[in-house]
């Protein structure tokens, strides 16, 4: 029986690779899998429409849902999740010792709208009251010039974003200090190779994540996986058939990292690292499904509107067809 062949656009993450080495089969799919950045996918995605399935940012999707323009489904399959503690980066040398002193501050952002920095933002405002109206936001290519918004967004009037001067990166202008700090969730080039007075605002930004997470059990999401809509209107068994082949590659990346007699990933000490994952957040710390992470979305939908990113508050059963809401049990 002929399968229905699909296009599937994301990371080259090991929770993917047991779906590309044909370990795990998606029923019914024949898909060709294309292993790129998520910038690239996110602004083929959403300008051109080009995937079947693809990685999605979270927030581009739920700015797009709530306009009622998302031309995608989600499956609650999350391949890129991150604490964001890691990614605000600051001058050491103008006096910043804890996220309060933000405020007044010129900080450079890629974009406003991204979700890492929806994330930041909302950790900075519930953590420590730091409202976004009281930085002076930046928006530009942090290693090339030019970058945009890759969708329109409408802010709250009290938000005021000034364009990276023409030509210039936020990475070089934070190197010069011609601002004061950097959100984003890539390390800028100038942090990585070590230049001056440019450090973490959090000193030990582990330490402080795995802190944030015993408060509020919240790991946070990136990325969904989306499948185009005309697609589902076609084959309404497809969200289900890729959110259990997705699961099942993920549980089988875990269960391989915590196999010690030949080490899977290029990182000494991933013993002592995984252990203490577990011990923090328990066996199954990457998981995916709408109502294990709906403590998670409702914190993010909820900052999402609060921050003028979405037009309404999107609940979070909007993102994901019907049929994944909750799964078999045998």
């Amino acid at each position: 029986m002929a399968h229905l062949p699909l296009s599937i656009a994301v990371g080259a993450y090991d929770r993917v690779l047991p779906l590309t080495d044909g370990s795990v089969a998606i029923d019914g799919v024949d898909p060709v899998f294309l292993h790129l950045e998520p910038e690239e996918i996110f602004f083929r995605a959403f300008r051109d429409r080009v995937f079947d399935v693809c990685e999605l940012s979270l927030s581009s999707s739920v700015v797009k849902c709530a306009e009622g323009t998302w031309d995608y489904v989600g499956v609650p399959v999350f391949p890129s999740r991150g604490f964001r503690h890691t990614a605000i980066y600051i001058r050491t040398d103008r006096g910043i010792e804890t996220p309060r002193d933000l405020a007044g501050r010129r900080v450079g952002i890629p974009e406003y709208q991204l979700t890492a920095n929806v994330w930041v933002r909302a950790l900075l405002e519930d953590e420590y009251g730091l409202d976004p109206a009281s930085i002076r936001w930046v928006q530009g290519g942090q290693e090339e010039p030019g970058r945009v918004e890759k969708v329109g967004i409408a802010l709250r009037p009290d938000i005021v974003i000034e364009p990276a001067p023409e030509g210039a990166t936020l990475s070089a202008m934070l190197a010069a200090g011609e601002i004061d700090a950097i959100i984003a969730p890539r390390p800028p080039s100038c942090f990585e190779r070590g230049a001056p007075r440019v450090g973490w605002l959090f000193r030990s930004p582990a330490a402080e994540a795995a802190d944030w997470y015993r408060k509020t059990r919240i790991f946070p999401i990136m990325h969904l996986l989306g499948i185009h809509k005309t697609l589902v209107e076609l084959h309404p068994w497809l969200p289900g058939a890729l959110l259990k082949a997705f699961t099942r590659a993920k549980d089988i990346a875990v269960r391989r990292l915590s196999d010690n007699s030949a080490v899977k990933v290029t990182l000494p000490f991933l013993e002592e690292r995984v252990t203490e994952a577990k011990a923090l957040m328990g066996d199954d710390y990457w998981p995916y499904g709408l109502e294990e992470n709906r403590h998670v979305l409702d914190f993010f939908l909820d900052h999402h509107h609060r921050q003028g990113l979405s037009s309404r508050r999107v609940k979070p059963e909007e993102l994901f067809h019907p049929s994944v809401y909750t799964s078999f049990r045998i």
